[in-house]
């Protein structure tokens, strides 16, 4: 087999592959004479007290190393990819994936679709499993590979075939009892399709998902995104919809007598409920997903609120430009914020790149922002790191559209821009307004 990404990217100071010189661009051809597929058989490789490394340097000599090293012993090389054989891609034509309605121009890994149950374990990402190959489960089992972050949306063999577009979705019922059996945990997903999943459908799936609360970490359930670019017509969720939802995953917990199901953050603004309190969300295990970010933010809003400055030296404007719904939170906390020479002003950024029903601050471009700020006279300027992009590191200042954060910059010389990395705290706000 070739190894196609076994590039390092990085090496770490003071480890093993820093002191034989190892740099940044050679290849590791193999370890022990093995070739691994990905990072997870890389590792299984290198618990070892003897290793023999073959690397082929930038300059395409082959250099051999034998190292002697503790069992566990990290040989501190950083990889370009997870995997080393490439990434598995969706074989599925899901009826509501996002990837497939967005517009043409926009970064080009916008329009992959992974499918690899790696990147699941590894990186969080969603698998749907319709690509599964009996190694694929040998290897699980072997590694003991756990947890996994599955897109479930129905337990219904023949709905699951239509909503994806694959044959094989109709292995799922099979496929978690398996999982039962190597004592593989999930965290389990469904986005909610109204008049296809929802109702009887939901329930009928959370009943199903009954036997295997031993393996489940958590269920979340989302509402679909529709954007201006979907060709098909689709329901939206809404008020009623969305009731019956949190009705049907209470339900389902308190019969189960455990908390595993959670509806996100968006049905209960649908719904025109509070979010629940911090017990329904346990370790906020999908927070990702949209599945408990407003709970933590008004939790870190009302502790903030009692480290916050009484009074500004001077006056002193804060302004943050986020998505529709996050910008109905920060409306609330802007009433209950009482700072002297302190203007806190909200600006509700409307998705016209995507189409105003997608109102989560991840989808919002840099070209709707400087719309919705220019020419405002603003100081300060907050926006969520989560519009940005997501790298390992943490994020680059790009948005969806190709727009920088110093497209934003060169608006006003004089306005300072502020990313709030932690979006799901108030922390970094709340320093903001007592440094001024």
């Amino acid at each position: 087999m070739k190894n196609h990404n076994m590039i390092v990217s990085e090496i770490i100071k003071n480890s093993i592959a820093d002191e034989l010189e190892i740099k940044s661009g050679d290849r590791i051809i193999s370890i022990n004479n093995q070739k691994p597929k990905d990072i997870i058989e890389y590792s299984y490789l290198i618990n070892d007290e003897n290793i023999n490394l073959l690397v082929e340097h930038k300059n395409k000599e082959l250099e051999e190393y034998e190292i002697e090293k503790d069992f566990d012993e990290d040989l501190g090389i950083v990889y370009e990819s997870a995997v080393f054989d490439g990434v598995k891609r969706c074989a599925n034509h899901c009826i509501f994936c996002f990837v497939d309605q967005q517009p043409e121009g926009l970064r080009e890994s916008l329009y992959v679709k992974d499918d690899d149950w790696r990147l699941s374990y590894i990186q969080g990402t969603y698998v749907t499993l319709t690509n599964f190959k009996e190694d694929d489960w040998e290897k699980i089992e072997k590694y003991h590979i756990s947890p996994l972050f599955v897109s479930l949306h129905t337990t219904n063999p023949y709905l699951r075939v239509k909503m994806t577009n694959n044959p094989n979705a109709s292995l799922i019922m099979e496929q978690l009892k398996r999982f039962k059996k190597i004592k593989t945990k999930l965290h389990l997903q469904i986005v909610l399709c109204p008049d296809i999943n929802d109702d009887m459908e939901l329930k009928r799936t959370l009943n199903d998902l009954k036997p295997y609360k031993s393996i489940i970490k958590s269920i979340a359930i989302v509402p679909l995104g529709i954007s201006k670019y979907r060709k098909e017509k689709f329901k939206k969720v809404d008020e009623k919809v969305a009731i019956r939802t949190i009705e049907l995953v209470d339900e389902f917990n308190k019969d189960i007598k455990k908390q595993l199901a959670m509806a996100s953050d968006e049905f209960f603004i649908l719904a025109k409920k509070e979010v629940p309190e911090k017990k329904y969300y346990g370790e906020f295990l999908q927070i990702e997903d949209g599945v408990g970010s407003i709970r933590l933010l008004k939790d870190s809003f009302k502790k903030s609120l009692k480290k916050m400055k009484k009074k500004l030296k001077t006056p002193s404007k804060i302004t943050i430009a986020t998505a529709s719904s996050p910008a109905k939170l920060f409306l609330e906390f802007k009433n209950e914020i009482k700072v002297e020479n302190l203007e806190f002003e909200v600006l509700e950024v409307k998705n016209k790149f995507f189409g105003e029903d997608i109102n989560v601050a991840g989808l919002i471009v840099g070209q709707d922002i400087i719309d919705t700020i220019k020419n405002k006279k603003i100081e300060h300027l907050i926006i969520p790191s989560v519009m940005l992009k997501k790298t390992a590191e943490g994020y680059e200042e790009i948005f969806l559209d190709g727009k920088t954060a110093d497209d934003i910059r060169v608006l006003d010389k004089n306005m300072h821009l502020h990313i709030q990395k932690d979006i799901y705290s108030f922390d970094e706000i709340l320093n903001i307004i007592n440094s001024l």
